[in-house]
């Protein structure tokens, strides 16, 4: 093995390596869109989520509301997201991805189940299987992720 890639001795090392190759496959789509890692998530959480407010936003992405404000921003001078104010309150606004803003993210969970097959082509079907169940045992016995 030439000394510029890495040696992983490790199953989590492994399971690490596994998730950064399905994390460059997400990029890589997102990328061809001319949209950041950011811009992605957003948009993605709008088209399942319309009408969220920039607060909710900024805890999902775990950033600031001035973060949010900005990202908001780009997206919507590029007409893929529209802020509305539907209540007495001027303040709230609320956030919907335009239908070009869904029409330029559709397809990313195909792609990302795509990129899961060619990662794991080298399994058959049983062993695939078996792989599931095997870290179907692992997590259970983890803690549960929280959202924000």
């Amino acid at each position: 093995m030439p000394a510029s890639e890495p040696e992983f001795t490790t199953s989590l090392g492994l399971l690490r390596w596994v998730g950064w190759a399905q994390q460059q496959a997400g990029l890589e789509w997102i990328r061809e869109r001319d949209l950041s890692h950011q811009q992605g998530f957003v948009l993605g959480y709008l088209t399942k989520n319309p009408g969220a407010i920039q607060r909710d936003i900024a805890d999902v992405t775990r950033t600031t509301a001035a973060s949010v404000s900005g990202l908001l921003q780009g997206l919507e001078q590029r007409g893929l997201v529209t802020r509305r104010t539907e209540s007495e309150d001027v303040r709230s606004k609320r956030v919907y991805a335009t239908t070009a803003g869904v029409d330029l993210i559709t397809g990313f969970d195909d792609a990302m189940r795509a990129a899961e097959d060619l990662i794991l082509a080298p399994l058959d079907p049983d062993e695939r299987d078996t792989l599931y169940h095997l870290l179907g045992k692992i997590t259970a016995a983890l803690p549960r992720p929280t959202r924000p």
